[in-house]
C-alpha cells in the first residue's frame, strides 16, 4: 500500500476553507482511489467543487495533496496545519528541500 506524506483539509462545516488541516501521513489504495487517514477511510471524488475525497462513512468532504515547501497550503486559513508528529521528521527534511517521501524519483 503506498503511503505519502500529504496535505488534508477539512472542508465541511466550514466558510470558505477555514478548516483544520493536517500534514500526515496518507496510505493509499494501489489503485490511489481510497486514502486512509486519521482512521478514516477516504474516496475520491471528482464532481466536488472545493474537495477531492469524501469520507465513506460520514460524507464528509476533504481536500488532500502533496504539501508544498513554501507552507501556502490552505488558501485562506487557518494559515498553519497540525503537523502529526510522526511525520514531523521527513516534513522537516521536505521543507529543507529533499524530496517528498515516496516521490524521490518525480
Amino acid at each position: 500500500m503506498p503511503r505519502r506524506l500529504m496535505f488534508v483539509q477539512l472542508k465541511t462545516g466550514y466558510n470558505t476553507d477555514r478548516g483544520p488541516s493536517w500534514i500526515g501521513w496518507v496510505d493509499f489504495s494501489k489503485t490511489w482511489s481510497t486514502g486512509y487517514f486519521h482512521g478514516r477511510t477516504l474516496r475520491r471524488a471528482g464532481s466536488m467543487s472545493d474537495a477531492n475525497f469524501y469520507d465513506v462513512q460520514t460524507d464528509e468532504e476533504f481536500w488532500v495533496s502533496g504539501p508544498k515547501r513554501d507552507r501556502t497550503d490552505t488558501r485562506y486559513g487557518p494559515s498553519a496545519p497540525e503537523i502529526d508528529p510522526e511525520a514531523a521528521e521527513a516534513y522537516r527534511a521536505f521543507l529543507e528541500g529533499a524530496a517528498l517521501p515516496g516521490r524521490e524519483n518525480g
